[in-house]
């Protein structure tokens, strides 16, 4: 009970968290109502008249640093006292201070912890700072808020935090006017890169007059306006604001490009319909932007005049703050009238306004309770491993050093209390009250426990914090992982988690922005079976320099062309000749094959054979550049065409359209206008019907009408996933889908996201009676989403072929590389986004996590009609895993729990079996045991079920048992919250070491909640770089800072270590032995100053130079072979195992030293003592006899580091023979000071002791039986039972040209290594070696190659419907039901209701139709007289 008492207690120790006490994390409030133009009720005043705290709101200031200026001291002094060594020193240093058991000045002896802690603490200092300025720069960003006139804010606000420095950033002045030029192509620093450059994104200028704005755009300068510049303007304007200055109850005014700096309700936008569009992928990753609306009461308050206004007063009740982003509930209160409040109103921080003039809106919350604060944890005090390894070790030392003491006090209580009834005269006058022989066996126990406090040494605190610093400024300076494109250097923002990086064995990886570029190419596509794979791509640099000549070209010759605006001055994409790239594409589709199909197609007679291919073509561009909801707009500076689109996924397809010459040309309403090389004039199509993309359909449809042709046609356009469409497909065109299938296969083989499309004419009256069915649809009041899928399935059948788009979502520069040998190292690589889940498997397999033979595991929530989570994992581990042995493991059961279920179905016990859905024939007979291995992917909805916050035990092991059975996991859907649960769920649940890397303010939560956070600093911003342990430019950079600095960190921090420990028992040893010689008196053996400069000066360099210059292999090796990595996985170099093997070995060396039991203490003895080592005959002196142990215990200690070296290089020689040189010098000099100058034990010793011969014989028989111990323990491991490590090391050095990254895998890898250089050209069968010579290890080298699976696609089961299909690559993505889709949607239910109520006459007349649905230009038709407009060039 004892033993489990004490470990419980040690467990909560070693548990304890500092930040639990200076967590300034508040709770969230209650529910609030912000007040606009009216005053606070009575009731949220006590009767003091002062706000009540709970009617009081948290200030905008957001702060992720630790410490403030008043809490610095305690909470860094408290977490250095997390070391159990620290505690130790302080105690010892007070026990000092007592005249009693004073050795020397207390102030000397408490130096060196003071020291300690004021170097750490200087360091910790430094790092907050850095991390207190990044949050100024966030902070001190500007925001436009409504101000003057008489305006007031009632809502009351916290006051804000102060902040430990002013920070480096300076500010702003506003007495002087700047102009400054703005970059329009420029992309936009979001939330968390908002830093205060003194710029505007509202215009080419920025005139600095005190961020004044009126929205009638006459605005003056303050000198202007005001006869001395001292009254501020009166009536209400616009001004620039901090964002730790909003306040709730504000009105801020957003620009487009422009970030939000808090949770904001909006009142009105620049678009139609006040519609505003947003970009969310900092918050959820999703990169398609959302729509969001107005509040329709609210839509009048479009200027600052407006919203000043006292007539418009209301009150917004909302819920409290709530971590939840995808929920918000209000109610808007106006006039005795309550207006619903929800999320699709309201714009969260985090996200950037994108493709919208402004935003007019209202602070609902701020700061820490802003959704995407709440959902992001408090900046932890993080330990590496290493440290918390050392609090056992230290423990272990410390019972040794108290069994010594109370072995020492119980000796000498025993020895005092027989001998001085005896009369000892050594006990002469012992018979004072506080010196007496029952008392001094306490007095010689903390004698003792001074004596033999070094085994447990303060400085290797100091030089491990020297060390980690060291290590710190070579990851700095690294070249290798060095972004010379920003000119960024890898940064170590927490020095003391370097040797965490050599034992990673999970890495959490956010996917936009870390893992792609959230950036399109259109790579390839199939059209009618014909596949056109694109030239090769410029570079991207080359592209940019065109596009900047071309703008200059445009704006340097006026108004030409492209830039004629229509009536309203907006200029007109009929009128534009240039196509610009759009935001989200990187390059241009180009096909010289596709160039001249297309130019035979356009002249090709109907007749021909090559008819059918030339309408396939126009057909398939004309379905991508009609059937989307992008927009068409001029860029007034190129007067090019620019595409906004909600996704890059949708301007990718619709730019790669316009490439070829199917230039979209802008609608206008309900008329889509587009140009194609097979018309001479624009073609017109009126839109109809928009069947929207849902992730249940997988498909999107749009009906539209040809106008201006002899026939009146009705089309139908699709385009889909593959699946979706192949089930619709009209009967006949098997071959064609057959090639096609093919196609898509190695499409998704590649990582590509593809799309299938497809087409269909529509009979009038067939559409008629449909568009009725559909319309009563869309109107139901029960059911109406699944009438509406009825209704359309009804159209979307008999469809025709037309082909497949394959589109790249660039990775950034080396990410499946990365991944790839981050499993070598056998890591496990999970991915945490908030993508949908097409998207993030299709990231999965162009990032390598996927393999193209892995098999994929689906398990989802959240969906009634399918199985519970729990019933779904269960089925995973019988179906793929029924010999993990499961079932044994505590907390799984075979019965579905009864809670937490997404299904409807009462929960019932779950009989284990195989299930059968009749599907083989799709993936093949061996689904699931393909070589590829599992993957799983998980979405937020199954988490939630399964996640800890629900403390549901059984989920939870369920989840890691089928996750540990996988290569890899891709959670989707998550929360930033779940993010961190998940992390949490590997960290707690298999104690196994993470890493969390990302870019954005979503990845905050999971960053903290890992072990190592890595930060990228890209597009989405620098939050997660100011919350992070090490920022990084490139994912890519990730492998370099693991398998390189990680792995040199952890194996030269562990072998520092456990050198340390081992050289300071060898001291201990040497004390510890002579106390048999001097009755247990706890008395020094050697001269004190031997003692003290132990660690100081004999000793320090040698470890330090392991810390610090050791390396085990190359970098070049460890490049190229990631298998090494898992010596760190495994902890091999540091643990309770090699302390005690250290531990040991400096025990018995110390007993070679002095102990009467060893032989060479005995040859010591006899040569000093029988009969004496002096000439004259003479008894020899302690201090002659202790300096002989004193010098070898030092050269044994520095040679013995520097036999656990594994590179000798100059600076290795230097240290092992620094403290040698030190220690001779000083032993000569120190024995020559004569007493005139002070008192020495040593005075004179040079004379007899560098004289005498024993000195000269013990030092090379101690060395030499002290080292070979160990040396033939290395000499015997590497000849007979060799690691990697070891066959690495020897095949440099006997081979260094040999490329090791090729020659990884070989049979008989030590023959092969052994055999000489000529002789492995002469000969290619290998010599035969002892079998013991193999390694024993799971060696890199005598792995074999996996055998080459068939040419398959991996297999999905989705274990929530049971189905299994072969996955080929389907990816889209674009807002579902989001608010401008519902407005289209509503504009075309109202065009239908306006021509259903016109008279029959008025109708448009029916014309005859033509089963042709896409015809090629026949020279017939061609109209000589009219002249060609020329067609729209690609702007490059």
């Amino acid at each position: 009970m004892a033993p489990s008492a004490i470990s419980r207690w040690y467990q909560k120790l070693a548990e304890f968290n500092v930040e639990t006490l200076f967590a300034r994390k508040r709770p969230p409030g209650p529910p609030r109502s912000v007040f606009i133009n009216e005053n606070l009720p009575e009731e949220y005043f006590d009767q003091k008249h002062r706000p009540k705290k709970e009617h009081i709101y948290a200030s905008n200031q957001v702060i992720t640093s630790k410490y403030t200026i008043l809490t610095f001291l305690p909470r860094n002094l408290l977490e250095q006292f997390r070391r159990v060594a620290n505690v130790f020193f302080l105690g010892i240093a007070i026990l000092q201070f007592f005249n009693k058991f004073s050795t020397i000045s207390p102030g000397l002896v408490i130096l060196p912890l003071l020291i300690v802690l004021g170097i750490t603490a200087i360091k910790d200092g430094y790092e907050d700072i850095k991390r207190h300025q990044s949050d100024r720069r966030v902070n001190h960003s500007q925001i436009r808020v409504m101000s003057g006139g008489d305006w007031v804010n009632p809502n009351v606000m916290a006051n804000k935090a102060r902040t430990f420095v002013r920070g480096i950033v300076p500010t702003t002045s506003h007495k002087k006017v700047k102009k400054v030029k703005v970059d329009k192509n420029a992309r936009p620093d979001d939330v968390e890169m908002q830093v205060h450059r003194g710029t505007s994104l509202a215009g080419d200028t920025l005139t600095h007059d005190h961020g004044i704005e009126y929205d009638d755009e006459k605005s003056l300068t303050e000198g202007e306006s005001h006869l001395f510049g001292h009254e501020k303007p009166h009536r209400p304007h616009w001004k620039k604001t901090l964002w730790e200055d909003v306040r709730v109850g504000d009105f801020v005014k957003i620009m487009d490009n422009e970030s939000l700096p808090a949770d904001v309700l909006i009142c009105a936008t620049s678009e139609d319909e006040n519609v505003a569009f947003v970009e969310t992928k900092n918050l959820d990753g999703e990169t398609n932007l959302k729509s969001r609306n107005a509040v329709p009461a609210l839509t009048q308050l479009r200027t600052a005049m407006d919203c000043a206004n006292k007539v418009n007063r209301f009150e917004i009740d909302c819920d409290r703050p709530d971590t939840n982003m995808y929920k918000l509930n209000g109610t808007l209160r106006t006039n005795d009238e309550k207006y619903p409040v929800d999320l699709q109103m309201t714009l969260l921080r985090g996200t950037v306004l994108r493709n919208t003039g402004w935003v007019i809106g209202i602070v609902l919350f701020t700061g820490q309770d802003t959704k995407i604060v709440m959902n992001s944890g408090g900046t932890p005090s993080k330990r590496s491993k290493v440290e918390r390894q050392m609090n056992p070790q230290v423990f272990i030392n410390l019972i040794v050093l108290a069994i010594m003491a109370v072995a020492c006090a119980i000796a000498d209580a025993i020895l005092e209390q027989r001998g001085y009834p005896e009369g000892a005269p050594w006990l002469y006058a012992d018979d004072q009250t506080d010196d007496n022989p029952h008392i001094n066996g306490l007095v010689t126990w903390a004698f003792a426990l001074i004596t033999f406090q070094n085994i447990v040494p303060i400085s290797l605190y100091i030089s491990v914090e020297f060390v980690r610093t060291c290590q710190a400024a070579f990851i700095y300076f690294d070249k290798n992982i060095w972004y010379e494109k920003t000119n960024q250097a890898t940064l170590a923002r927490t020095w003391n988690l370097s040797d965490d990086l050599g034992q990673i064995e999970y890495i959490f990886s956010d996917k936009t922005g870390t893992l792609t570029q959230n950036s399109m190419i259109f790579r390839q596509c199939s059209i009618g079976g014909k596949v056109y794979r694109g030239d090769t791509e410029p570079a991207e640099e080359e592209n940019e320099k065109k596009l900047s000549r071309l703008s200059e070209t445009d704006t340097s010759s006026g108004s030409g062309t492209g830039d004629k605006p229509n009536e309203q001055g907006v200029p007109d994409p009929l009128q534009a000749n240039d196509v610009k790239l759009s935001p989200g594409v990187l390059v241009h589709f180009r096909d010289e094959s596709l160039k001249n199909d297309l130019a035979n197609a356009v002249s090709t007679d109907a007749k021909s054979e090559n008819a059918s291919h030339a309408r396939n073509l126009n057909g398939f561009f004309t379905v991508l550049a009609l059937c989307h909801t992008v927009l068409a707009s001029v860029d007034p500076v190129t007067g090019a065409i620019e595409y906004k689109a909600q996704s890059p996924d949708e301007a990718a397809l619709v730019q790669a359209a316009a490439d070829v010459g199917f230039v979209f040309r802008g609608r206008d309403r309900e008329i889509l206008r587009l140009q194609t090389p097979f018309s001479e004039e624009v073609e017109r199509y009126e839109l109809l019907n928009i069947l929207e993309f849902t992730s249940a359909r997988k498909r999107m449809s749009v009906v539209l009408r040809k106008l201006d042709t002899e026939d009146s046609r009705l089309f139908l356009l699709t385009k889909g996933a593959d699946n979706v469409i192949f089930e619709r497909l009209k009967a006949g065109s098997d071959d064609l889908k057959k090639v096609t299938e093919q196609q898509l296969d190695e499409f998704a083989n590649e990582g590509l996201r593809t799309l299938t499309l497809a087409y269909k004419i529509i009979p009038e009256d067939e559409y008629e009676s449909w568009n009725e069915r559909y319309n009563e649809a869309t109107v139901a009041m029960d059911d109406r989403d699944g009438r509406i899928e009825k209704v359309s399935e009804e159209l979307e059948r008999d469809l025709r072929l037309l082909g497949a788009t394959a589109i790249e979502d660039r990775l950034q520069d080396g990410v499946p590389e990365t991944i790839a040998d981050l499993k070598r190292a056998g890591i496990k690589v999970w991915v945490a986004t908030g993508d949908k889940l097409e998207t993030a498997i299709a990231i999965g397999h162009s990032t390598n996590l996927i393999g193209k033979e892995s098999n994929i595991i689906i398990v989802r929530g959240g969906n009634e009609r399918g199985r519970p989570v729990y019933e779904q994992m269960l089925a995973a581990m019988e179906d793929y895993f029924p010999e993990s042995g499961f079932q044994q493991v505590d907390g799984i059961t075979t019965e579905v729990p009864s809670g937490g279920s997404s299904s409807t179905e009462v929960s019932q016990p779950y009989s284990l079996r195989r299930a059968n859905t009749g599907l083989s024939s799709i993936v093949g007979a061996n689904n699931g045991d393909r070589p590829g291995g599992f993957v799983l992917v998980i979405d937020g909805n199954a988490l939630e079920y399964a996640s800890p916050a629900l403390n549901d035990e059984q989920n939870r092991h369920l989840l890691l048992r089928l996750a540990m059975q996988c290569e890899g996991v891709i959670c989707c859907r998550v929360s930033p919250l779940q993010k961190a649960l998940v992390v949490k769920l590997v960290k707690d649940g298999l104690g196994a070491m993470t890493l969390a890397i990302g870019d954005g303010a979503n990845d905050v939560s999971m960053i903290q909640a890992a072990d190592v956070g890595v930060g990228i600093s890209g597009e989405e911003g620098l939050q997660a770089v100011n919350s992070s342990d090490y920022a990084i430019a490139q994912f890519r950079f990730l492998k370099r800072l693991l398998l390189v600095h990680g792995h040199w960190s952890y194996a030269r921090n562990g072998n520092m270590i456990v050198n340390f420990f081992y050289k300071n028992i060898v001291c201990i040893g040497v004390l510890w032995w002579f106390q048999i010689y001097c009755a247990w008196s706890a008395n020094y053996v050697l001269e004190y100053t031997y003692l003290l400069f132990w660690n100081s000066f004999w000793t320090i360099a040698p470890v330090i130079a392991i810390g610090v210059f050791d390396r085990l292999a190359d970098d070049t090796v460890l490049m190229a072979l990631p298998e090494l990595y898992r010596f760190g996985r495994e902890g091999t170099w540091f643990g309770l195992r090699s302390f005690i093997i250290y531990m040991v070995d400096g025990v018995y060396q110390a007993c070679l030293l002095c102990s009467p039991s060893a032989i060479i203490y005995f040859i010591i003895q006899y040569a000093y003592f029988s009969p004496t080592a002096r000439s004259d005959g003479y008894g020899v002196g302690l201090y002659e006899f202790s300096t002989t142990m004193a010098i070898s215990a030092v050269m044994v200690a520095s040679l013995f580091n520097g036999m656990n070296t594994n590179v000798w290089t100059g600076w290795v020689f230097f240290a092992v023979f620094l403290g040698i040189v030190l220690v001779w010098i000083y032993t000569a000099l120190y024995s020559i000071i004569s007493p005139g100058w002070f008192a020495t034990g040593a005075f004179g010793n040079d004379h007899y002791l560098f004289q005498s011969a024993y000195f000269w014989l013990c030092l090379p028989i101690t060395i030499l039986f002290s080292l070979m111990p160990r040396y033939l323990a290395k000499a015997w491991k590497f000849g007979y039972m060799p690691d990697d490590i070891d066959i690495v090391r020897w095949n440099r050095k006997m081979d260094p040209q040999r490329d090791l990254g090729h020659d990884a895998y070989y049979a008989a890898p030590l023959a092969a290594m052994r055999r000489s250089h000529s002789m492995r050209r002469s000969s290619s069968r290998p010599r035969s070696r002892p079998v013991s010579m193999v390694s024993h290890a799971d060696s890199v080298a005598t792995m074999e190659r996996r055998p080459p699976a068939e040419p398959l696609t991996g297999s999905r089961t989705d274990m929530s419907t049971g189905v299994r299909s072969v996955h080929r690559g389907f990816d889209f993505a674009t807002e579902e039901g989001g608010v401008a889709m519902r407005r289209m949607q509503s504009n075309l239910s109202e065009q239908w209701q306006s021509r259903r109520s016109l008279p029959l006459t008025d109708r448009e007349p029916k014309r005859k139709s033509s089963l042709r649905l896409f015809s090629i230009r026949r020279s017939t038709r061609k109209k000589p007289a009219s002249p060609k407009k020329p067609s729209p060039r690609k702007s490059e």
